[in-house]
């Protein structure tokens, strides 16, 4: 099922985003296209303050038309590691910082087009919000969810962000696993 890829082209080189165009062998012998998005990365941080409040942001984004609800989220810098990442998007759009962070996972939104891959954690938070230090071009207001509303709104589709979603089920997964390996349960 190996594709040997026989040439790369640089169809766009933006900011954020570069496309390639790859002319790839199948193993069929056949020769085809794949366009390839390839983006650096992100980290996503599920942020819980100790009353059991969840952390989330409330944003405008452009390629809906709308403002989304989401778990804390950002870009990897280049040559950034994700838990640095994780640290500081925490700090800019939430104001919180991490009394621990733990990993629940890696996530690869688009695997059939992009090359991204999120680093998703499970951050508890220091009580103390400092002020906001997001992008110049970012713009987020910080909300509280409990888990059930949490659960409310993904089920009447008020979250429906796919990087959301993966958070909270693996933060869900890691529940359900550490619930049986208590003796007892």
């Amino acid at each position: 099922m190996k594709e040997t890829i026989l040439s790369t082209t640089r169809a766009y080189d933006g900011r954020l985003l570069k496309v390639d165009v790859l002319d790839v062998a199948l193993a069929s012998g056949q020769r085809s296209t794949r366009e390839v998005v390839q983006h650096p990365g992100a980290a996503v941080i599920l942020a819980q303050l100790g009353d059991g409040r969840f952390v989330f942001v409330r944003q405008y984004r452009a390629a809906i038309g709308r403002e989304t609800l989401e778990v804390v989220a950002g870009t990897l810098h280049p040559g950034e590691d994700p838990v640095a990442c994780a640290h500081r998007e925490l700090r800019e759009e939430s104001g919180y910082t991490a009394r621990d962070l733990e990993r629940l996972g890696t996530v690869l939104p688009a695997p059939g087009y992009t090359t991204e891959r999120l680093h998703t954690f499970f951050a508890r938070l220091n009580p103390t919000q400092q002020a906001l230090a997001t992008d110049i071009d970012e713009h987020v207001q910080v909300e509280y969810l409990t888990a059930a509303q949490i659960d409310a709104h993904i089920a009447d589709g008020k979250i429906e962000d796919a990087k959301t979603l993966a958070a909270w089920m693996l933060y869900l997964a890691r529940q359900h696993r550490d619930r049986r390996l208590v003796p007892g349960s």
